[in-house]
């Protein structure tokens, strides 16, 4: 099966490689950079393993998809608080952050499409350099930077957005924006929310009145299935990111086998998997991880983590970190004793057999669908079950045993499935998951030997024109593999 290289990106194995040359401390920017942290950014890179230039490159096929007479408009993502003033870590914006590569709170970018050799104008909104507030928050990139670093042809202060943004709104014909929290039920979707998100204190209430109007025109077209389109296909330097990020996932997991035994509690085996992504570089895990053990594993999103391991009990495990800024998704699922016992091994083998054959279809040559993958793991793991003396009846496998979808695109989000279309044909470039699944509850309609059974083994699969790429790898899967990590006969240690 291919690999993937290291050329032209620059990526390091991992993130706490020390560099060369001497950290500036404390930071004049707003994130990391070259100059303050060479051992995460190299010259050449505007975040750690992207290029600037292929920040340019995303905007530039943005805009040139854009009628001429256009304007896009995208804000940053707002400061989230845990409770009252305690902030939870923050994380840019996804679509903001894919086109900037711009990590700071309160900022916003514009892009004008003009005629001239780059094709697009581009305005960077941001908090600049503030002594008193950086004596608490930390450091924040000025606006001379933002020109000279991020190759913006203009850089303001943030509070000037709405006014830049309705001076603009009534000159071009086609405005590209979303709003905030579009795809939340519970937040309206109104142009004023933007405002409100952006400086909720910053105008009066006629300029966002006005601000309001100029926005709310029949030319206003949204902007996220564009960019979903763009991110869809993920070019050399984002697989290579994405691949680190599964190696780090996929080597926690292994090491987190090793480490469970009967007696230890989900939530440790889920502190241990975190501290083992952050000991590699990882900033955060890509989703509240599922460690289920025993008949817990029959509860698809089981985030409790609160119970103890029992002695003969599988452990299902669904987790992945984010790893500079792109999301990993793997679900392990291992014997807590080290081995498998014959039923175990029975339902785990058809599971994996299924598994196996559905990343083998994962090629553009293909021509397959996620919808038409999905109805394949159902014929597969029908015919597997079959063998196991399960007797099926019309809705057992879909309603009851394999309740959810098999496959969604990953990215730079865990689910970037928004704006995809599950009927669309797989291209080269894509990045999704395949993750089967068999949960057998205690009725008797089933073998009892699988009572309380849950076993889901889930992969990230780099779409390829005729062969699929693995990613997450490094995570054990095989028998053999998973109850040699289990057992420490892998020559892994547990920490």
């Amino acid at each position: 099966m291919a690999s993937l290289g290291t050329r032209g990106c620059g990526l390091r194995a991992l993130a706490t490689e020390a560099g060369n040359a001497q950290d500036l401390k404390p930071s004049n920017y707003g994130q990391p950079l070259f100059p303050s942290h060479p051992h995460l950014v190299r010259p050449h890179e505007l975040t750690p393993g992207i290029p600037a230039d292929e920040y340019e490159r995303r905007r530039r096929a943005l805009m040139d998809s854009l009628p001429s007479d256009s304007v896009v408009a995208l804000v940053a993502a707002p400061v989230k608080y845990m409770s009252g003033s305690s902030s939870y870590k923050f994380r840019q914006a996804s679509d903001f952050w894919y086109l900037t590569g711009f990590e700071e709170p309160e900022s916003a970018v514009i892009l004008e499409k003009v005629s001239d050799s780059r094709g697009y104008r581009m305005t960077l909104f941001s908090s600049g350099k503030d002594s008193a507030k950086e004596k608490w928050d930390g450091a924040r990139t000025s606006f001379e930077d933002v020109l000279a670093i991020f190759k913006a042809d203009d850089a303001l202060p943030i509070h000037a957005f709405p006014s830049q943004l309705k001076s603009l709104a009534s000159v071009y014909s086609n405005v590209y924006i979303d709003l905030p929290n579009a795809s939340s039920k519970r937040s309206p979707r109104t142009a004023r929310s933007l405002l409100r998100y952006l400086s909720p204190s910053a105008q009066s209430r006629s300029e966002y009145e006005s601000v309001v109007d100029s926005l709310s025109i029949p030319r206003r077209q949204p902007l996220a299935p564009l960019i979903a389109k763009l991110r869809s296909i993920k070019s050399e330097c984002e697989q290579r990111v994405m691949r680190s990020a599964a190696d780090v996932s996929g080597h926690a997991f292994a090491k987190t086998m090793r480490f469970t035994q009967p007696g230890v509690s989900e939530s440790a085996i889920a502190a241990h998997f975190e501290y083992l992504c952050s000991l590699s570089g990882s900033q955060r895990l890509a989703y509240v991880p599922v460690v289920a053990s025993g008949p817990n594993a029959l509860i698809i999103h089981y985030t409790s983590n609160n119970q103890v391991v029992q002695d003969g009990e599988l452990i299902l495990m669904d987790a992945g970190c984010e790893y500079n800024g792109y999301a990993s998704d793997i679900t392990r699922t291992y014997p807590a004793s080290g081995s498998f016992t014959s039923a175990q091994r029975d339902l785990y083998t058809a599971v994996l057999t299924a598994q196996k054959a559905l990343i083998g279809q994962c090629t553009e040559v293909a021509s397959l669908s996620l919808h038409e993958l999905h109805r394949h793991s159902c014929e597969l793991l029908r015919v597997e079950l079959n063998q196991l003396g399960f007797r099926l009846h019309t809705g057992d496998l879909e309603r009851v045993l394999y309740p959810h979808f098999l496959s969604h695109p990953i990215g730079i989000d865990l689910h970037e499935s928004a704006n995809s279309d599950r009927g669309e044909q797989l291209k080269a470039g894509m990045v999704i998951t395949i993750e089967p699944g068999i949960y057998v509850p205690p009725v008797p309609q089933f073998p009892k030997s699988f009572h309380n059974m849950g076993i889901r083994i889930e992969d990230e699969v780099l779409v390829g024109k005729e062969h699929p790429i693995i990613l997450s790898i490094a995570a054990p899967k095989e028998i053999v593999d998973v109850e040699g990590a289990c057992q420490g006969l892998l020559g892994l240690q547990q920490y």
